[in-house]
């Protein structure tokens, strides 16, 4: 696994990203009444389709579409109840913005459905091991794979937040995790790692392991970091939720610094205004020491 940044593309259907050139904006869109953040904003239909082009407007290279809260604590629903949220929405955005499309779930019906109404991209918080399906749905269609880190069910991870080094257990997993989807017959190029900040860890193992995000190079995928108004972030911040939008800057440039590709957002425009300066700023540096 030592592909250079440099070289890295990510594959997601018929749209190919090079994120080293230019780190991407994911907009958050959850469809679900009990999400940590957001919770019940955009659970009706058409508000979810309005704010989905509003993120598509303010910048969003990606809407991550999500039915199924998946925070700490949340209880799962049933695949009908997350078809019912998900699957209209996807096909509403569709239709009216060519946008690349994510869907956020661990049921591969779901996942096969909205791809058939144009996702592009499988966000599976339990890295392909919820649903056996789920790789041959992906397979299929050709679409991304986000593979991430996460100990536990959405009920108990946080029970499970017991490491001896948190960062090198999560690399070891995402390296394995790829290696596994790779086995499965998945294209190495369609897949990216997320470290699953706040899921099955405490906030000290959330620092520590954006701290040292740069060891998860060593998989050899884009970075994908969610961090958005998170609860570690308010423990240093002493913040609630709705007021972490500072804090959650601060942190998305130093993981730029650190080697972050993909931003999982709830705030588009200030993000991505985030990302073009320190790009800028970054390249002239580069411009620099290269002389």
């Amino acid at each position: 696994m030592n592909d250079s940044d440099s070289d890295l593309v990510w594959q997601c259907r018929n749209r190919v990203f090079r994120p080293a050139e230019r780190p991407l904006i994911m907009g958050i869109l959850n469809v679900t009444p009990d999400s940590f953040s957001d919770g019940g904003r955009y659970h009706d239909k058409n508000t979810a389709i309005e704010h989905g082009l509003q993120m598509v407007q303010e910048g969003a290279d990606i809407i991550d579409v999500g039915g199924e809260s998946t925070r700490p604590g949340a209880a799962p629903v049933s695949l009908d109840i997350e078809l019912e949220r998900v699957v209209p929405v996807i096909e509403a955005l569709c239709r009216r913005e060519d946008v690349v499309l994510s869907v956020d779930t661990m049921k591969s019906e779901v996942a096969e459905r909205a791809l058939a109404a144009g996702a592009h991209i499988i966000n599976d918080v339990s890295a392909l091991s919820a649903d056996p399906r789920m790789a041959d749905v992906a397979k299929a269609y050709g679409a991304g794979v986000i593979l991430m880190h996460r100990r536990g069910e959405s009920r108990s991870m946080q029970q499970h937040a017991i490491y001896d080094d948190v960062v090198r257990e999560v690399r070891d997993y995402l390296v394995a995790r790829v290696n596994h989807a790779e086995r499965l017959g998945l294209a190495r190029p369609t897949l990216a790692i997320d470290p699953g900040i706040g899921f099955g860890k405490t906030a000290g193992h959330n620092v520590e392991l954006l701290a040292h995000l740069s060891v998860l190079r060593a998989c050899g995928r884009p970075i994908v970091v969610g961090l958005s108004r998170k609860a570690f972030i308010g423990q240093i911040t002493g913040r609630e939720v709705e007021d972490r939008g500072a804090g959650t800057l601060g942190a998305l440039a130093f993981c730029l610094g650190e080697g972050a590709q993909v931003l999982r957002v709830h705030d588009v425009q200030s993000s991505r205004d985030v990302v073009q300066v320190l790009n800028a700023l970054l390249k002239e540096k580069c411009r620099v020491e290269s002389r």
